[in-house]
C-alpha cells in the first residue's frame, strides 16, 4: 500500500484530471464511422442534455472507484475497481467529444458530484469488501437502467449517441458481473432507494446545467 502523502498526491491528481482536462480512449470510438445526422436545435439539445447525465455519471463513477481503491482491503478488489475505473476513463472521453458535436458543454456542477462520490466511495470501502464490490455492482446496475432508458430517449435519427450509449451499457454489465464474482454482496433496500435518490437529482440538474 502507498504512503498516505502519495495516496492523497495521486488521488488529488486524478480528480483534476477527471473534473477539468479531457480524457482519451485507447479504444476506437463506438461512433466512429457513422455520419452526423440532420437534428433540429431542439433534438440536439435534448440529446446534449442526455449525453450530459452519462457523462456526469461517469465523472462520479471516477470518484466512487477511486475512494473505494483507497479503502478497499482486499488487493483483488482493489484490482477490480481500478479496471472498472480505467473503462470508465473512456466512457468520459466518448461522452466529452459526443457533447463537443452537439455544441453542448460538460456539468459545471462536476467538481460537487465527483467530491460527493468519493466521499461515498471512501465510506463503502471501509464497511468492508463485500459491501465495497456490493456497491460497485449496484452502481452498475443502476446506471445500466439508465443509459437503457436513454436509449428510448435518444432522437430515432441518432445513430453516434446511441453507439456510445450501446457500448457503455455493454461495459457496465460486465463490471457489475466482475464484482460479483469477486464477492459482492447483494445491498440493503434502503441503500439501493437512497442510492436511486441521489441518482434522479443528479441526472434532473446534470441535464439543464
Amino acid at each position: 500500500m502507498l504512503p498516505i502523502p502519495d495516496n492523497l498526491i495521486i488521488n488529488i491528481d486524478k480528480a483534476l484530471r477527471t473534473v477539468f482536462a479531457s480524457a482519451a480512449s485507447r479504444r476506437a470510438y463506438p461512433d466512429a464511422g457513422l455520419d452526423e445526422a440532420e437534428m433540429s436545435e431542439a433534438d440536439k439539445r435534448h440529446a446534449a442534455g442526455l449525453m450530459r447525465v452519462n457523462h456526469c455519471g461517469e465523472v462520479c463513477a471516477q470518484a466512487l472507484y477511486a475512494g473505494q481503491a483507497l479503502t478497499a482491503r482486499n488487493p483483488d478488489a482493489a484490482k477490480a475497481l481500478i479496471e472498472a475505473s480505467d473503462e470508465e476513463t473512456e466512457h468520459l472521453a466518448w461522452c466529452e467529444k459526443r457533447l463537443n458535436e452537439l455544441g453542448s458543454h460538460k456539468s459545471v456542477l462536476n467538481p460537487l458530484w465527483y467530491a460527493g462520490s468519493f466521499g461515498l466511495g471512501v465510506l463503502a470501502g471501509a464497511l468492508g469488501d463485500k459491501w465495497n464490490l456490493g456497491f460497485l455492482a449496484e452502481t452498475e446496475r443502476q446506471v445500466e437502467g439508465h443509459l437503457d432508458s436513454h436509449l428510448s430517449l435518444l432522437p430515432e435519427n441518432d445513430a453516434k449517441s446511441r453507439a456510445i450509449v450501446e457500448q457503455m451499457k455493454a461495459d457496465e454489465i460486465r463490471h457489475a458481473e466482475t464484482a460479483i464474482e469477486h464477492g459482492g454482496a447483494p445491498l440493503p433496500m434502503p441503500v439501493k432507494l437512497a442510492m436511486k435518490l441521489t441518482s434522479k437529482v443528479m441526472t434532473g440538474l446534470a441535464y439543464r446545467l
